[in-house]
């Protein structure tokens, strides 16, 4: 069984072909295959890897890591959902009425920055900007598989702080792209291209500025101030 091309048409989803249901899974064997193929995948590129390498770097035979993924492209975009989730778990994302509004949106701008920071991130986001994987259905896929999950995260966590009296907002979604976009300015930029150069201020007084800059645009504010600002 060969891994398909990553020129393979995309299928309605993130994988294309699930995993053959049987026995359980050793979720050992599952959690080895997925770190064998995050370094395998960043090292030596989508093309370059086969399954046979990636079950060799995991100490398994082929048979496991077709058992476990079903084939290279959901075994990719496993592992790029398996990063997100570990750098910025879902739950930032959960109803927590206690937690404040801008503290919430803190813990969600540190967690975020320090994960497209990750020396991993950027060189999978370069990855992408390849012309082999441009010109592939996998960064639509990996769009769905990692960034579109934080984003619908986020877009939920909006509605339910609309809901508490807290937020002002008319498009939410355009509301989590703008947080986002915020968040990483200009030190991404530069992560990306790999240079160097001065920054004005530190990471912190960054984040610390996006979020205050999402709170002016959409915060609600209280009647009497509204009365003020008119």
């Amino acid at each position: 069984m060969t891994a398909p091309s990553a020129r393979q048409p995309a299928s309605s989803g993130a994988a294309s072909k699930p995993a053959s249901p049987g026995r359980p899974k050793d979720l050992a064997k599952g959690a080895a295959i997925l770190d064998a193929a995050k370094r395998m995948f960043l090292q030596h590129g989508y093309e370059r890897m086969s399954m046979d390498q990636i079950a060799a770097e995991a100490g398994v035979s082929k048979l496991t890591v077709y058992s476990h993924y079903g084939d290279k492209q959901t075994l990719f975009l496993e592992a790029v959902k398996a990063h997100c989730d570990q750098q910025l778990p879902l739950t930032l994302f959960e109803p927590s009425p206690g937690t404040p509004l801008r503290e919430r949106l803190m813990e969600i701008a540190e967690a975020f920055h320090a994960m497209i920071s990750s020396p991993e991130a950027v060189a999978g986001h370069r990855l992408m900007c390849t012309p082999q994987i441009a010109d592939s259905a996998l960064p639509i896929l990996f769009w769905e598989a990692g960034p579109k999950r934080i984003k619908d995260g986020f877009a939920a966590l909006l509605q339910r702080r609309i809901k508490a009296g807290e937020l002002e907002i008319g498009d939410v979604h355009r509301a989590a792209v703008q947080f986002f976009s915020l968040l990483k300015g200009e030190f991404h930029d530069r992560l990306v291209m790999g240079c160097g150069g001065d920054i004005t201020g530190t990471v912190e007084e960054h984040l610390n500025a996006s979020v205050d800059m999402f709170l002016r645009a959409y915060e609600r504010r209280a009647p009497a101030a509204k009365a003020r600002a008119s």
